[in-house]
């Protein structure tokens, strides 16, 4: 069985940085323990990285959300902690400079895999938005989120966005 495991924008700006939240730091054990699970099986794990420049202001992302962030080379671009330390040299690092990644698509595109499970933040913004190009691009594959791995600022929201993503067929798991 082929499998992928996308670490969605697990970067320091939304952990400690500019859009940092107190529950976003609590997914790091257990999105390196996810990892490790993946690397163990011999598995492909990608990661998308939110990623802007000094015009991100007058993009219309950032005519809605108008605090600097992931900006291209900064320490708030990076990977977060332990997770940085994680990716290697053979894995993905998909840029995006919106919420659903377009070389995400691409990629998932050229290659056909069984089970595709996300991880990271944010639930109702870049999980969900990458969840769906997975059920898009791969629509035969168990398209899996596994909620105890994803958070977002907003708790109400982030339960919403996992019933959007059950609605679409795609598999929740460990939701409490």
């Amino acid at each position: 069985m082929k499998k992928l495991l996308i670490v969605v924008d697990y970067q320091n700006d939304f952990v400690e940085g500019a859009l940092g939240f107190s529950e976003a730091k609590t997914l790091e054990d257990k999105i390196c323990e996810k990892i490790k699970e993946y690397y163990d099986q011999q598995q492909d794990v990608v990661f998308t990285l939110d990623t802007h420049d000094d015009s991100y202001l007058t993009t219309e992302e950032g005519l809605n959300l108008p605090i600097k962030h992931a900006i291209k080379g900064t320490f708030g671009w990076q990977l977060y902690g332990k997770v940085k330390n994680m990716k290697k040299s053979q894995d993905q690092g998909i840029e995006k400079d919106t919420f659903g990644s377009r070389k995400l698509a691409s990629y998932l595109q050229a290659k056909k895999y069984d089970e595709i499970e996300l991880v990271g933040i944010i639930t109702n913004m870049c999980v969900i938005a990458n969840a769906i190009i997975a059920k898009t691009y791969n629509p035969n594959a168990k398209i899996i989120v596994d909620a105890e791995c994803t958070a977002s600022n907003d708790y109400q929201l982030h339960n919403k966005a996992l019933d959007v993503m059950e609605s679409l067929q795609i598999k929740i798991k460990n939701r409490n």
